[in-house]
């Protein structure tokens, strides 16, 4: 059946950045890294904490997914990459003169971005409970709801990262300077928040930090006591990304490649 309009153009745009996707190597040992270290800290940290053998009360759930903390990394440099790359080669142009329309090609740049580290991260997630159930961390059952809200949560959380960096990479545009940038947005506010003393200014940084309070979608007890709800954690996170995604938007339109 053939497709005409936008809807097609749209179905050609994300099959062309699918295959660049899957046929360029770098993607793939990204995603791998992901899967590895995200599970491989997971089961450090999970292995690690020895007294929630001893019923300490620890957020079991939370510890198992640790990994995230670290896997997210290359989640955000394969963002990056996935713009910045053709830039540094330019490729962009030939991107832009196949598909015009540049909000079409960044939509459906997102769109596989965000299907392929969805898949890999839900693997990476189950992965980490699985191993943590091995290890003996506490409540860890698959008909707890909590746990379904961290595990998804904690996918959804990959996926917006993904969009940030692919937002940075379009705004940015040099590989580089985007990777530090994101890394920096990500990393830095919770360094920042051990050397604030005001209470009241730590908290909000919590609140308003990308990953500070994005994570907290992963918490399973204790949750009067997080600084920002799991859920609303989350949206937070949407928002910064959203933000770096409708700014690339934006420029993308107003420059000449």
């Amino acid at each position: 059946m053939r497709l005409d309009g936008g809807m097609g153009v749209a179905l050609m745009a994300v099959r062309a950045e699918w295959t660049k996707l899957r046929t360029t190597p770098g993607p793939a040992w990204l995603l791998l890294v992901t899967g590895a270290v995200t599970v491989a800290l997971g089961a450090a940290v999970s292995s690690a904490a020895a007294c929630a053998r001893d019923g300490c009360g620890i957020d079991g759930v939370r510890v198992a997914l640790g990994g995230v903390y670290l896997g997210q990394a290359s989640v955000a440099v394969l963002a990056v990459l996935v713009v910045s790359g053709e830039y540094s080669t330019g490729l962009i142009r030939t991107t832009f003169a196949a598909t015009p329309g540049r909000a079409t090609v960044l939509a459906a740049k997102a769109v596989v971005l965000a299907v392929v580290v969805a898949a890999v991260g839900s693997l990476a997630v189950v992965g980490s409970l699985l191993v943590a159930g091995m290890i003996g961390l506490p409540r860890l059952s698959v008909v707890d709801g909590p746990m379904l809200r961290a595990a998804g949560g904690s996918v959804v959380y990959l996926v917006l990262i993904a969009v940030l960096g692919l937002g940075a990479g379009v705004v940015v545009r040099d590989s580089a300077a985007a990777i530090g940038a994101v890394l920096g947005v990500l990393y830095l506010p919770p360094i920042l928040g051990t050397m604030v003393a005001d209470p009241h200014l730590h908290r909000l940084l919590e609140r308003g930090a990308p990953m500070s309070a994005g994570l907290s979608v992963q918490a399973t007890t204790d949750l009067r006591q997080l600084a920002i709800g799991p859920w609303a954690g989350l949206g937070v996170l949407a928002v910064w990304s959203g933000g770096a995604l409708l700014a690339g938007v934006l420029l993308l339109r107003s420059r000449d490649t």
